[in-house]
């Protein structure tokens, strides 16, 4: 799959609760609700956070949680993590899953993320762990307290993509 991945398919959920399959950028630009997955690694107290790519389609250069994706229809979520985790890092820990938050922000270019996100968490090794971002969808990493990381958020907004803002609010109901 490309990069962008234009033509992906992902779980839209319908007003009913149950879900159909849609275009990827039709969900952003429709506004409309979907599942998403969202990676938080951690080595001890630290995150593992990465800066977007100057390339991507939205939010470019902002720092977000460790990964994110939108499972494909018919993927199951922890697949989903697992796979994105891979795709963006190059890396490989074991995941739990966390909780499930909504919300729905909008993003750049008349976007918007309005998602169900499944939360999973890891942890690993900082000193062992080899990370090898995929330039095309990373431009750097860093290790970083959550409350430091409040902190930069407050401070400077446009840093940081606005979901991992929403997450840094509502940290307790990310049940990592």
């Amino acid at each position: 799959r490309s990069r962008v991945d234009d033509g992906a398919v992902i779980p839209a959920i319908a007003a009913d609760g149950s879900f159909f399959p849609i275009g990827k950028l039709r969900a952003h630009r429709e506004g409309l609700q979907h599942l998403a997955v969202s990676v938080f690694v951690f080595a001890g107290d630290h995150l593992l956070i990465q800066r977007r790519a100057a390339s991507k389609y939205h939010c470019a250069l902002q720092w977000a949680n460790t990964c994110c994706t939108h499972p494909y229809w018919n993927e199951p979520v922890d697949e989903a993590a697992r796979r994105r985790l891979v795709e963006e890092l190059g890396v490989t820990v074991p995941l739990e899953l966390g909780g499930i938050i909504e919300y729905c922000a909008a993003v750049t270019d008349g976007l918007t993320e309005n998602e169900r996100v499944h939360v999973f968490m890891g942890s690993a090794d900082r000193a062992e762990l080899k990370i090898s971002p995929n330039p095309d969808e990373v431009c750097e990493v860093r290790w970083a307290l959550p409350a430091d990381l409040r902190r930069e958020a407050a401070a400077c907004p446009s840093a940081f993509a606005p979901w991992f803002r929403i997450y840094l609010t509502r940290w307790d109901e990310l049940g990592i």
